[in-house]
């Protein structure tokens, strides 16, 4: 795969900074490190030949390039969220077109929803939480998605339910199962309901980064 990232400029992807002020090609994947598998993607990126930096503060948010939610308890991170006063400022840079990718708990916050918790609502999706069931209803289940040559596993865990976009928004359903959207883009917004950061395969990383954050 070529190289899949460039720099980036401002809100909407500003690149890292070298020690002497200019601007290097490598972007800063910032991943909210309050609760959750955010570790798990840090190591993806990583892998990815990518830096990746904890956001616990907001001054963690400073030249990153893009935001990762993780998956885990939305609504304990959402909490946490608000207590370390990240939430606001996450929510104003997807407004400014700051790239972001959350998976299940991530994706729930990125998203659209009612009752707890409260919802940045940077994508115009609604999703409903726990829709699968418990815990012991969690499943694995082989996955089509459209930027993928071939079946991505997708990992369910006490996973939302991302509900069909509302006619005429802009958002683009990237892949289903049995019928309902699993991964989806609004704009520079991507939502998982599976978690691809307990895998091994690296390729929803690799696209976020080649179309999300490093695209036109």
């Amino acid at each position: 795969m070529k190289d899949p990232v460039g720099p980036r400029a401002g809100a909407g992807g500003g690149g890292g900074r070298d020690a002497g002020g200019g601007r290097d090609r490598s972007p800063v994947i910032g991943v909210l490190a309050l609760q959750g598998s955010f570790a798990l993607h840090m190591k993806a990126f990583e892998g990815l030949g990518v830096d990746a930096r904890r956001v616990r503060t907001p001054a963690d948010l400073d030249g990153v390039s893009a935001i990762v939610i993780p998956g885990g308890e939305s609504t304990v991170m959402s909490l946490l969220a608000r207590k370390y006063g990240l939430f606001e400022p996450l929510r104003r840079l997807a407004r400014e077109g700051l790239p972001m990718m959350g998976t299940c708990a991530g994706a729930i916050l990125l998203g659209r929803g009612s009752g707890e918790p409260p919802r940045l609502e940077a994508a115009p999706v609604d999703l409903v939480r726990n829709a699968y069931g418990t815990q012991v209803d969690s499943f694995t289940a082989p996955l089509d998605l459209d930027p993928l040559a071939s079946a991505f596993q997708g990992i369910f865990i006490r996973a939302p339910k991302i509900l069909p976009p509302a006619s005429g928004a802009d958002v683009e359903v990237l892949g289903a199962h049995e019928g309902d959207p699993v991964m989806v883009r609004a704009g520079k917004i991507l939502l998982t309901t599976f978690h691809p950061e307990l895998t091994d395969d690296p390729r929803v990383h690799e696209y976020f980064l080649a179309s999300v954050v490093g695209g036109q």
